[in-house]
């Protein structure tokens, strides 16, 4: 009885003392102990996403890759796993398994060090949020009684729901919404029962009991997982079994981008750290850009298309590099899957490696490991590249391009037949040869009616460079310019109809004792002719009178109404051919202008941001269009126009340096209210800009008696509300197409990024089989096409405007050849467009041969 009743005594002493120990480590380390009851309000760190305007994932940035769920979002098996492999007792404890505690005391005590951790999933969640994970005696104290603190203010499943969302599991994925992505690309709902035991078994070691790391280590934490699953009661037998006998599929999934635009996504979020700082990356906000995803695509696969066109023109430049020499060992298939592994893939531009090459047939390897034969209209196009201006023969067999062992690029041009009522549409695969291009191009379009950006393309691929060339390069535009030129010579009293001497110009320079004689792409002239025509076939000598009629200095200040800047415009003559230099986005920017009556728009890529609770913190307010209709209807919406107006001749100021404090993130994140209504000034007259959109048309469609402007491709678009302007720089270093269509401007460029290479020329005839020079490349063929193609896919369900004629613009018989009235129909007269009051009024019949016009009077006056 003593022994027992001293035992007891004993057992008293020692609770007493292990209470006490307890209470007083807990007095000792509270001061420390963190506030546990903002686990209630936490805000999970999610990255930073960016959607085009219809919403499609564009990127998304952040260090963390997660995916918030709700508990009711997750499958039950899923959340079943994590209980049975971390914690089967979690419904039945308060935050610390007593058992638990007790295996990992005693494995400290006898080893002396504290190895196993069998902590609850509420302290796990506790060291997640609060704590560190070095495994420390103080540590694991700490860690209980946050995790008691988290039960006293959290449900079961609200702690469930944290910790699913917030623990690591590996590869920068946090929470089973990220796992399920990074690991198989499915959403959780989409898991098969051993997926699930897969992402259940990453909390151990998720760095190398992923599927990525080692699938044999994966299989076997998985198979414990299931074997855990069964003994706690949540699958059966079969269940268990099935899940054991099935592979685990698995690679890395980057972020479910639903569209290509990465030159996009960069801008974005460069424009979301200037805005809301480095906790854009972490606040979940979405941010939603003006980009339209069918446009997007549509520029994407125009520009890229029509710049390996033009690189193949221009011959074939070899192989990227040689694997193995004639006569060395030839690496099998997956030793070439190895050997390019760490090369890129430019788009559809693939690495591959030639393992035989015939007649006129090569096999060659892929980078993902197919084995592929590239026939000979994949590849006899490629004449080998001896410079940017000459090419050499047709080759005869696929033994002149390619050699074993070379590692190429190739690119898949499937074509798919359309399924018809009997049978299903069938996809055909035709591999071709390419090559990484020399030159790059940019695209951009936008909306005409408020600058919204429509389209972006940078450059040839991201990869490659991540330079945005739409609007980081300001290269010269060449002919680009002119129909501001015109512009600026109609508001001094120019006309269509108005001759200007299509001759020869040379302008002697006293002071550095040379002349300057600029002259016609073709080296052709015409004499006297009207002003359509020269800016239609964009006739050099015509826009330098042009420039002279109107003034260098009113002209110079003229084009600043088109968002120009003033530094961008040289005070010489040259102006008028080009030797400004714009941005593409710059350059859409002042075709705007003429595309939608005479408003000048800023071109904007944000148009607004949630937060992470769905809530709008920033909304977009651009200036709109407000025509002559829209204030006619709207007396005050006129009245914001004429102030807008009025605004944009006041000289710009420096604003005076501000030592107030930037905004705060909780203030930039204020839930706000669309703004109101603004409108864009209107920088040149409605009759002005519709004058200048009829020579754009001409561009395209010519007139009778001169049928082709320099634009004359896009006829094949067959519609009549398109206009556009070519533009190729000295020596074929630029070529440009901007041009609009009914709500949409777009400008596309191609050139190379070093200013000392040209466009060259193509050499080789294939229909006489010899060397001879056959024709330039300049904006007509190097850049027209990519817009064509664009404008195929953004005017496709858009019908033909008819003409819009503005009030105070005029239709009068004119006689083709002098531009004076003419009252008889016939091939000499055509109907022009004046605005009211500039209409000729002298019949051609009166002009004699002395009053006609000369070269003499041309040079005086222009």
């Amino acid at each position: 009885m003593k022994f027992i009743k001293r035992l007891l005594i004993l057992a008293i002493i020692c609770i007493t003392l292990g209470v006490g120990t307890i209470f007083g480590f807990y007095l000792y380390l509270k001061p420390d102990l963190p506030d546990v009851a903002k686990l209630k309000n936490i805000e999970l760190q999610t990255p930073l996403r960016v959607y085009s305007a219809d919403g499609e994932l564009i990127s998304q940035f952040g260090e963390k890759r997660r995916i918030p769920l709700t508990l009711k979002q997750m499958p039950p098996l899923l959340v079943d796993g994590f209980i049975a492999t971390e914690d089967s007792r979690f419904y039945e404890h308060h935050g610390v398994d007593p058992i638990g505690i007790a295996r990992a005391a005693f494995v400290m005590l006898t080893s002396g060090h504290a190895r196993q951790g069998a902590s609850t999933i509420t302290q796990q969640l506790a060291r997640n949020f609060f704590l560190s994970n070095k495994k420390t005696f103080s540590r694991k104290i700490r860690e209980a009684f946050i995790a008691i603190h988290i039960e006293q203010i959290l449900t079961k499943d609200q702690i469930l729901d944290l910790y699913l969302n917030k623990i690591y599991l590996g590869y920068r994925a946090y929470g089973v919404g990220a796992a399920a992505q990074v690991y198989f690309g499915k959403s959780v709902d989409q898991l098969t029962l051993s997926e699930m035991a897969v992402i259940a078994g990453l909390p151990k070691a998720p760095s190398t009991m992923n599927p990525i790391y080692s699938i044999d280590r994966a299989t076997t934490r998985r198979n414990v997982v299931l074997d855990r699953m069964f003994k706690e009661g949540y699958i059966t037998q079969a269940q268990m079994d099935q899940a054991r006998s099935e592979p685990i599929v698995s690679h890395y999934h980057r972020a479910e981008i639903q569209l290509y635009a990465p030159y996009v996504a960069e801008r974005a979020r460069a424009w979301m750290v200037n805005r809301y700082g480095e906790d854009a990356y972490t606040k979940g906000m979405d941010v939603y850009t003006t980009i339209n995803a069918k446009l997007q695509h549509a520029a994407q696969q125009s520009a890229v298309d029509n710049l390996l066109n033009y690189d193949e023109r221009h011959g074939y430049r070899g192989a990227t590099a040689v694997i193995w020499k004639p006569g060395q060992t030839p690496l099998n298939a997956n030793q070439i899957v190895e050997k390019l592994s760490s090369q890129p893939t430019y788009g559809e531009l693939i690495p591959a490696v030639v393992t035989q090459v015939k007649q006129q047939t090569a096999t060659v390897v892929t980078k993902q490991g197919q084995t592929i034969t590239l026939d000979w209209n994949g590849m006899k196009w490629a004449r080998k590249f001896q410079t940017n201006s000459a090419q050499g023969p047709a080759p005869t067999t696929a033994a002149q391009i390619l050699t074993a062992g070379q590692q190429i690029w190739v690119q898949n041009k499937a074509t798919t037949v359309a399924a018809t009522a009997d049978t299903a549409a069938v996809t055909t695969d035709h591999w071709v040869l390419s090559q990484v291009p020399g030159a790059n191009t940019s695209f951009v379009a936008m909306s005409p009616n408020n600058g919204a950006i429509l389209a972006m393309v940078g450059g040839f691929n991201y990869t490659q460079s991540k330079f945005n060339r739409a609007t980081q390069s300001i290269r010269q535009v060449g002919s680009g310019i002119k129909p501001f030129i015109y512009s600026a010579a109609i508001e001094k009293g120019m006309t269509l109809a108005t001759l200007i001497n299509d001759a020869p110009i040379t302008k002697w320079d006293k002071w550095q004792g040379t002349a300057w004689r600029p002259k016609n792409a073709d080296g052709r002239y015409g004499g006297p002719t009207r002003a359509r025509i020269g800016l239609a076939r964009s006739i050099n000598v015509m826009a330098i009178r042009v420039l002279r009629l109107a003034g260098l200095d009113f002209t110079i200040n003229y084009l600043t109404r088109f968002g120009f800047k003033r530094a961008d415009l040289p005070r010489a003559e040259p102006l008028a051919l080009g030797a400004g230099s714009l941005t593409p986005l710059e350059l859409a920017q002042g075709y705007s202008v003429f595309a939608n009556g005479g408003y000048a728009v800023k071109p904007f890529l944000i148009n607004k941001v949630d937060n992470s609770n769905g809530e709008l913190i920033y909304s977009a307010n651009p200036k709109i269009v407000c025509d002559d209709v829209c204030q006619s209807e709207n007396p005050q919406a006129k009245m914001q126009v004429a102030l807008a107006t009025a605004a944009q001749n006041v000289p710009i100021q420096k604003a005076p340096s501000s030592t107030a404090e930037k905004p705060t993130l909780a203030q930039l994140e204020q839930v706000i209210t669309p703004p109101e209504v603004r409108y864009a000034p209107e920088v040149i007259s409605e009759q002005n800009a519709f004058l200048v959109r009829q020579m754009l048309t001409s561009n395209i469609w010519g007139e009778p008696g001169h049928p082709y402007g320099t634009g004359f491709r896009a006829r094949v678009l067959d519609r009549h509300d398109i206009g556009g302007k070519t533009g190729t720089t000295n020596d074929s270093k630029d070529a440009w197409y901007t041009g609009f269509g009914p709500n949409i401007v777009a400008t596309t460029w191609v050139g190379f990024d070093d200013h000392r290479h040209a466009l060259g020329r193509t050499s080789y005839n294939k229909n006489l089989g010899k060397n001879q020079v056959m024709g330039g490349e300049y904006g007509g063929n190097a850049a027209q096409p990519a817009w064509i193609n664009f404008m195929r896919t953004a005017l496709k369900n858009t019908p033909e405007q008819p003409l819009q004629v503005p009030a105070d613009i005029v239709k009068v018989r004119i006689d083709r050849a002098t531009g004076k009235l003419f009252d008889r129909d016939g091939s000499r007269s055509m109907y022009e467009y004046f605005i009211k009051g500039t209409e000729p009024t002298q019949s051609a019949r009166q002009v004699t041969s002395e009053q006609k016009f000369d070269t003499e009077t041309a040079e005086e006056l222009f």
